[in-house]
């Protein structure tokens, strides 16, 4: 007699995990992840100046951080490059006016590779991460701090590295026009971008976490973005008032502009006739205001003292000069009395434009391009102050603006206020000069203190120690002014502590990540999953 088995009853399918509590499984498809992130890209271009759409800043940032949700090395490299080529081939759309495109795409190219490299880590941290609960203490409270530290140490990177770095193009720039930019003062401009950057990526955490229906998630972001609000700018001590006269000669002063020797010298010469015999304290011309070698030009020296005695003021000027071997980019303080002459040279020359590095190589791939410039400038390695009788004067020449380490040297040296000299000839007609203008607001903000950002064919400003412009003139337009500025004393946290702090983003997000890679290695060795508190038991 057979006897029939009862059937075994089918196996349970293991209970799944709900998407809103599963991180791992909130990723966009590639096919939209990429034309997302070249969106994102476009949008960080419009928040920038000349646009200056600040707000749109965070819509790009949050959408680029979701696109790299999710993503293997390689998805997050193609997402990351596509942000990066959209964005610096629109920013930078000025650099083809100097040489042609071949620069613009080779900047633009190399800024996006870089940006696309940046990306891994962040999708990395992500993938490790994606175990943890989305409700959990690692994912809404360790998660945005270690991708806004990621994407702060990228900015960092690329802002020192190859050929002293490119530090053009930085989330916190863009808020100079904002409500935040305050914020600078206390963090620095790669602190603003961190914060920021915490805050988008705390949304997202909370999206990830279910959203609306766990309101309680939003509470990390809400409290970065209140104190991105309440902070005020840090204050320094007033020091009295500077009278600084100020000139915009509109000289031909570009690189391949028509001119005779001394044509420059003159219209600088000409636009200051109108403040002679004005009381001012120091008079102020941009850089290439004088085409000639003071120091080694009689003629050029004669010029200079004839102003000087007009004006009754020391005279700050720039040249290129040479000194032994070398050709520098130099501001000097023209006095009356050689003795009390003080000069500064351009920390960081522009590869590309004031020099050629490692020359030889590139000439093999471009001779005649390569060849159209001639400039070879030394970095310089004085500090980037003039004193003026008894008061400070910080000093950055054109893109030196960008570099963090001159501002902060110049703050802690002793400047009560900047002078900014900047010569935008090459680049009439785009956005350039408004983009460097944003650096020279933000600089004034972030150390409280004034600067006067004059150029040779504008736009030239006098900026309060708040980021409000005092006075100023426009494009192609030759013309001076005298302004009162205040002097300012005492350092904001950002001079004392953004050297270390800019320092301290590579080391602890690369720690933060490394660790999180050693913990997801373990638990992929184990062979095994944390239960979840939502996972029923079984006998």
């Amino acid at each position: 007699m057979r006897t029939t088995l009862p059937s075994p009853a089918p196996a349970a399918a293991p209970e799944q995990e709900s998407p809103r509590r599963t991180p791992g499984a909130w990723s966009l498809p590639l096919w939209v992840a990429v034309p997302a992130s070249a969106a994102a890209g476009l949008l960080l271009d419009l928040a920038s100046p000349p646009v200056g759409w600040w707000p749109v800043t965070f819509v790009s940032v949050t959408v680029a951080v979701v696109t790299l949700i999710g993503r293997s090395i390689g998805g997050a490299l193609l997402v990351g490059t596509v942000f990066g080529a959209v964005f610096y081939t629109t920013h930078l759309v000025w650099v083809g006016e100097f040489l042609g495109p071949v620069p613009w795409l080779a900047l633009a190219g190399l800024e996006a590779a870089l940006f696309g490299a940046g990306a891994a880590p962040i999708a990395l941290a992500y993938r490790w991460t994606a175990r943890y609960p989305a409700r959990g203490l690692v994912q809404l409270l360790l998660v945005p701090p270690l991708i806004g530290g990621l994407w702060a140490a990228r900015e960092v990177v690329m802002g020192a590295w190859p050929y002293s770095g490119f530090p053009w193009a930085r989330v916190g720039i863009t808020q100079v026009g904002g409500p935040f930019a305050e914020v600078a003062s206390w963090t620095s401009v790669t602190g603003l971008s961190l914060l920021i950057v915490v805050m988008c990526a705390g949304v997202v955490q909370w999206i990830r976490a279910g959203g609306i229906r766990f309101l309680v998630g939003l509470h990390p972001a809400i409290s970065v973005a209140a104190l991105l609000v309440i902070a005020p700018q840090f204050p320094t001590a007033p020091a009295g008032e500077f009278r600084v006269g100020w000139v915009q000669g509109n000289g031909p002063t570009g690189y391949f502009d028509d001119k005779t020797p001394g044509e420059v010298l003159a219209a600088q010469t000409a636009a200051t006739m109108p403040l002679y015999g004005q009381p001012m304290d120091l008079l102020a011309w941009p850089e290439g205001g004088v085409d000639a070698d003071p120091l080694n030009t009689s003629a050029a020296a004669a010029a200079l003292d004839r102003v000087v005695k007009a004006a009754g003021a020391p005279l700050l000027m720039n040249a290129a000069t040479t000194r032994g071997d070398d050709m520098f980019n130099t501001s000097l303080l023209w006095t009356a009395d050689p003795a009390g002459r003080q000069w500064h040279d351009k920390v960081n020359p522009v590869p590309f434009g004031e020099y050629v590095p490692d020359r030889w190589f590139y000439e093999l791939l471009a001779p005649d391009l390569v060849g159209l410039i001639q400039r070879e400038y030394t970095p310089g390695s004085n500090p980037p102050l003039v004193q003026v009788g008894d008061v400070g004067v910080g000093l950055a020449i054109c893109f030196d603006v960008i570099y963090d380490t001159v501002i902060w040297d110049a703050a802690r040296a002793g400047a009560e206020m900047f002078v900014f000299q900047t010569n935008n000839a090459d680049f009439r007609g785009t956005d350039e000069n408004l983009q460097q203008l944003a650096f020279a607001r933000m600089r004034a903000i972030e150390t409280g203190r004034a600067v006067v950002n004059v150029s040779t064919v504008g736009t030239s400003q006098v900026i309060a120690p708040d980021g409000t412009t005092l006075d100023g003139i426009g494009v192609d337009t030759a013309g001076a002014a005298i302004t009162t500025v205040p002097l300012r004393t005492g350092l904001t946290p950002a001079t004392v502590l953004g050297p270390w702090f800019s320092g301290l983003v590579l080391v602890v997000a690369g720690a933060a990540l490394a660790v999180f890679g050693f913990a997801h290695r373990a638990h992929v060795r184990s062979g095994t999953r944390p239960r979840r508190s939502y996972e029923r038991s079984r006998p």
